[in-house]
């Protein structure tokens, strides 16, 4: 057994938008630790289900499907009434669930500026506040994925730019609240995967070239960084770590 297994085995974690990309990286990385999962999802049924099924292969019943709309924050009660129904206890929330496209601003819509604020910034702020009394209860922690947006924003996505960097603010302002209890931290990914919509070659080429390792990182990075921060960090609160190969240090 690793020492990340040892320290982490019988813990529960709460991870948000779980079935694909980053989120099931950091699903298969926590739970290769040692810790049994509730792994929300919106739509993604058959996705989520898949995931439930290889991770129980290695441990049988360590996982718990929650689905939920999470910009219906009147549903938290309810989604943390069946994570403590699962283990009786939360060690770790993980707000990964995101939306993300284009909203130029000509174009951009009030369903879009619900819709981007929702997911990136409300919908996170009232879970962590919804699961705070479990977390307390075994000082626990809470890692938002923020994005290297929320510092500069991304041209023709000033509503997500927005949104994220007001859920950079919510981790230090969390961190505030919570504490002495509970960690708060985020991780700021940069070029980790592609957007599911696409994006041009040439676009790609533009966007690595403005990175320090000239490469795109992987989501096992974000997973590796946010272990470190349930793991090992017991010091570290109110803190973002950019995990995006030194892109921020280019203008």
């Amino acid at each position: 057994m690793t020492q990340h297994a040892a320290d982490l085995a019988g813990k529960v974690a709460l991870i948000t938008g779980a079935a694909h990309r980053i989120g099931a990286a950091i699903a298969r990385t926590l739970h290769s630790a040692g810790v049994d999962l509730a792994l929300h999802y919106r739509s993604s049924t058959a996705a989520a289900q898949a995931l439930k099924a290889e991770l129980e292969i290695a441990r049988p019943d360590s996982v718990r499907l929650l689905q939920a709309d999470l910009h219906e924050c009147s549903a938290f009660p309810a989604l943390m009434d069946a994570v403590c129904g699962f283990r009786g206890r939360l060690d770790i929330l993980v707000n990964n669930a995101s939306s993300f496209y284009p909203t130029p601003l000509a174009e951009a819509t009030e369903a879009q500026w619900d819709d981007l604020i929702g997911s990136n910034l409300k919908g996170p702020f009232f879970l962590a506040r919804a699961a705070a009394p479990l977390l307390r209860e075994v000082q626990g922690c809470v890692v938002n994925l923020v994005d290297i947006h929320a510092e500069r924003p991304l041209k023709d996505h000033p509503i997500y730019s927005i949104a994220k960097a007001g859920n950079a603010m919510m981790v230090k302002a969390l961190a505030r609240e919570l504490g002495p209890e509970v960690r708060v931290n985020g991780i700021a990914p940069g070029a980790i995967l592609w957007p599911e919509q696409g994006i041009a070659e040439h676009a790609k080429r533009e966007i690595l070239a403005r990175t320090a390792l000239q490469r795109p990182g992987s989501p096992q990075d974000i997973a590796r960084t946010l272990l470190f921060l349930v793991a090992d960090a017991d010091y570290i609160t109110g803190q973002i770590i950019a995990v995006d190969g030194g892109r921020t240090l280019q203008q």
